[in-house]
Formats: structure tokens, sequence, C-alpha cells
């Protein structure tokens, strides 16, 4: 039995790897990962199309027309979604092996943005980062990448500062340990 959330998970993977894409390029993408995960059918085509259709509606794909073919690419609420999911996917976590470097994000998004800054602190506490100070949020984990992605797609250039180094000071230190021990208790 094919389902929605695994359809639409595949839609949003074709486009954030593709940009914008012809709308039959992503139906024959997707019936090809369903292949590997469940019987295609009859209603196949009919579930895809119904999943393109709910994307469009929530505003996460957009569409544009052509003379000969109808073109879909991502908004910026399906970029945030497909970040999401990336967090979400045990599959797609990124290496919990401490490599000796510090991810450090400053936060500091003004109250006019305030779904923007709610959005960003959850995607944080999903990635393992810890709110040491106000705004300030630490990690050993090599995230990055994602919310240097996140900056970009959001167009937060001075809102959002990203730093890896491989020294922070033992008091701070220690003060991440205890609020991540704090944090499993």
């Amino acid at each position: 039995m094919l389902k929605k959330a695994s359809i639409q998970r595949s839609i949003l993977k074709t486009l954030s790897n593709k940009g914008v894409t012809p709308v039959d390029y992503i139906k024959k993408d997707v019936e090809d990962a369903i292949v590997g995960q469940f019987e295609p059918d009859n209603k196949t085509g009919y579930a895809i199309t119904r999943s393109i259709k709910n994307l469009l509606g929530d505003g996460l794909i957009e569409a544009f027309n052509s003379e000969h073919k109808q073109y879909l690419r991502l908004t910026k609420e399906g970029k945030q979604k497909i970040n999401n999911i990336a967090l979400d996917c045990e599959a797609s976590l990124v290496s919990t092996v401490w490599d000796g470097n510090w991810r450090i994000i400053l936060l500091d998004i003004p109250e006019e943005r305030k779904s923007e800054r709610e959005a960003l602190r959850y995607l944080l506490k999903k990635a393992g980062f810890v709110c040491l100070k106000n705004s300030v949020w630490i990690s050993m984990y090599p995230f990055e990448h994602l919310f240097t992605n996140i900056k970009k797609d959001l167009n937060l250039s001075t809102e959002l500062i990203i730093i890896v180094t491989d020294k922070i000071d033992e008091e701070t230190e220690k003060e991440f340990f205890n609020l991540c021990k704090n944090k499993t208790e």
C-alpha cells in the first residue's frame, strides 16, 4: 500500500536534488523510488498526482508552465520541510562521533520574524544543539552544512552566525556537558 508521506518525501527529495524539474520526470523518479518500497499498482499514478496537488496546496512547491511542459520547484517552505525531513530521517543523520570541533551558532532574529526564529530553535534542538546563553547554541555534531544551507535559503546573512572551532574555554565546555546531562535525565 502506498503511503502519502512517503510519496511526498520522494517528490520533495527529487526537487531538492534537481531544482526546477518537469512534472513527468518527477512522476517517473518517484515511481522508480516506490518500486523498492511498495508494489506499484494502477493507483500509483493517481497517488503521485494527488501528492503533487497536495504539496502545491500546502505551498511547499510551485508550478510553472511552458508551452509543452509543466515544471515544479521547491518554495522557501518546501526547503524548510526538506531540512526537517533530513533531521528526522535516521538514515541521513550525520556522524554522532565527535571529531573534536565545536559548532557554535549565534542566532539573532528580530521579533517580527518570530515564527522563523522558533522554527530555527526547533531545528537546532533536533540537531543536538544546546542553548548555552540566550541565543548562543553549541553542539559537537557536524550539522554546520545544514545550517549554512538554511542560512542561505532564508537569507539570514547577519542574523545567523556559524562558528566551527576546536577550542572553547573549560567553563563553557563544563556548562555544555552539564546541560546535556540534564537534558537526558
